[in-house]
């Protein structure tokens, strides 16, 4: 069910060739193959999560892959020093700054979304993409299911009345707007402001 947002907002975000992308929240890496595909070999795939469980998994995801461009790193979006992120990326062959960052069901998930947002954008160039993919109620006839939904966000961890989607709107230009899944799936994508701080 959650797939459709993550490819809509991975081609919402237009990664290219050689680019370094940051995945705020990768878990256990289910980005990473759409973003390989689009960043290629030459590119750099940035994964941060809080949880080493989950990295455990998105490590042994890149390596049975053979992915030698996926950097991981153990953070809490929310508390993470942006400067001690971009020196340990770089401690890693990374970049100090990314070109793009993609945010996919995690934001909703953070007591401090915002503040989560800050250090994402701290970390990136001043006109990078980024994009954000996250749940909301469903809308039309879908609402029926609404329940249905809160609970599976709630039994996650995510609140559904988070809309994390917005810092897009509000910090970027050209944004694109999608939905799927009855509304209930969100995706915004869109440039930094530039000098955007």
């Amino acid at each position: 069910m959650y797939r459709a947002g993550r490819v809509q907002g991975i081609s919402a975000l237009e990664p290219g060739p050689g680019q370094q992308v940051l995945d705020l929240g990768c878990g256990t890496g289910l980005n990473f193959r759409l973003l390989r595909e689009r960043v290629g070999p030459s590119g750099t795939i940035v994964g941060i999560d809080r949880s080493a469980q989950m990295l455990r998994q998105a490590r042994r995801r890149a390596a049975k892959a053979g992915w030698d461009n996926v950097v991981l790193i153990r953070a809490d979006a929310v508390l993470m020093d942006p400067a001690a992120i971009r020196a340990t990326i770089q401690e890693q062959g990374g970049a100090g700054s990314s070109d793009a960052a993609l945010a996919t069901y995690s934001l909703s998930l953070m007591p401090d979304w915002r503040k989560a947002w800050a250090n994402l954008t701290a970390l990136l160039n001043d006109d990078a993409r980024v994009a954000v993919v996250d749940m909301q109620e469903p809308v039309g006839w879908a609402r029926l299911l609404t329940p249905l939904a809160r609970a599976a966000c709630a039994l996650g961890g995510a609140d559904i009345a988070a809309h994390p989607w917005q810092a897009v709107e509000e910090d970027c230009a050209d944004v694109i707007r999608a939905s799927a899944r009855s509304g209930h799936l969100q995706i915004r994508a869109g440039t930094l402001r530039r000098g955007y701080s």
